[in-house]
């Protein structure tokens, strides 16, 4: 195999080879989760052939992946053969609240990424090739494999406690009755919705599997005698009787037919003073450095995996249009969430 040329920091051939080289560098990450490696490493510097002995890893390899670790500033190496986490290294431990595990484990799960080896065929076609390559596609994959699903559900859980933080301040839900939270997950969004608003009564709208474990989000936040949990699919009906509708990361895993569907019903059940939010990344209309490369980055994710995309504000405003909807503002979260609350009520 042929060894890289160090570069000098700033020039552009040292920043490509690095992009080439960050591939290496998140397999190596999600090599050290999958392992639980930060789990073995604690809160002190260990040897790296205690770390093998605790895992059952071969000796060598483990302080070369320990290693690695270290240079990309995960782990620092303050003697040889022993290791520490950085702060950054932390967050890959399991027993911590804010927990990036098993985000880790399921953006970098060869079912997630197996697809971007066929980025070109879907810039070709402009369509997914998940089902391409596992025979059905990423939704109908997650429901048969348990516990890639509760990889995602819980990465989707630390995903959104940030948003979840800052969004009632930002929606204004003064005056509402009801929320009905559509494809609200585990109901962690729509409890911190809930315990701002005393007033407020909410419905969790979710598949069976996904508000399997609402229960207890909602329990532990003192607000499941104000919310009812209700299962069915989106794209069939959504149930009526609330005056607000609140979306959060479901509609930009659509194409605009799919998308343009499921706010057409939520439409059907909105009455005439009612309102949609929907809460997703809005990208202006030339890169501008205003978002983040990761939202980019995104969009492709999207693409390769499920055909969704990230969308601006006048496509926004377009597939509104089409399920019957006219967009009356659009809200930029704090930073560093990078999201938007697109408000939307009846043409």
């Amino acid at each position: 195999m042929p060894e890289p040329e160090p570069e000098p920091a700033g020039d552009d051939r040292g920043a490509l080879m690095s992009t080439v080289f960050g591939h290496m560098a998140a397999q190596a990450l999600a090599a050290a989760v999958r392992l639980g490696v930060a789990d073995r490493l604690g809160d002190d510097a260990r040897d790296a052939t205690d770390v093998a002995a605790d895992l059952g890893t071969d000796p060598d390899a483990t302080r070369r992946l320990l290693r690695a670790l270290a240079a990309s500033g995960l782990a620092a190496e303050p003697r040889p053969g022993a290791f520490a986490l950085t702060s950054r290294g932390a967050l890959l431990r399991t027993d911590r609240a804010d927990s990036m595990a098993d985000f880790v484990r399921m953006f970098l799960d060869p079912a997630m990424i197996g697809a971007w080896a066929r980025l070109d065929d879907s810039v070709r076609t402009g369509g997914p090739v998940f089902a391409d390559l596992f025979g059905t596609d990423f939704f109908g994959h997650l429901a048969a494999h348990p516990e890639l699903s509760r990889a995602f559900d819980a990465s989707m859980r630390q995903g959104g406690r940030t948003a979840a933080a800052l969004l009632p301040a930002v929606l204004d839900l003064s005056g509402a009755r009801s929320v009905t939270d559509v494809g609200g997950g585990d109901g962690a969004l729509l409890a911190a919705v809930l315990s701002a608003y005393p007033g407020l009564r909410g419905v969790l709208f979710e598949t069976p599997r996904a508000a399997a474990d609402a229960g207890p989000v909602l329990d532990e936040a003192g607000v499941a005698d104000r919310c009812t949990v209700v299962t069915g699919d989106f794209f069939a009906s959504v149930p009526a009787g609330s005056d607000v509708y609140l979306l959060k990361g479901v509609v930009h895993d659509w194409d605009d037919d799919r998308a343009a569907t499921l706010l057409g019903h939520v439409r059907a059940v909105l009455p005439p003073d009612g309102r949609i939010l929907v809460v997703e990344v809005v990208l202006p209309d030339a890169v501008d450095g205003s978002q983040s490369p990761m939202m980019y980055l995104g969009d492709l994710n999207m693409l390769v995996n499920v055909g969704g995309c990230e969308r601006t504000e006048a496509e926004f405003r377009a597939l509104c249009a089409r399920a019957g909807l006219v967009v009356t503002r659009v809200t930029r979260l704090p930073e560093p969430v990078g999201l938007s609350v697109i408000a939307a009520v009846r043409a």
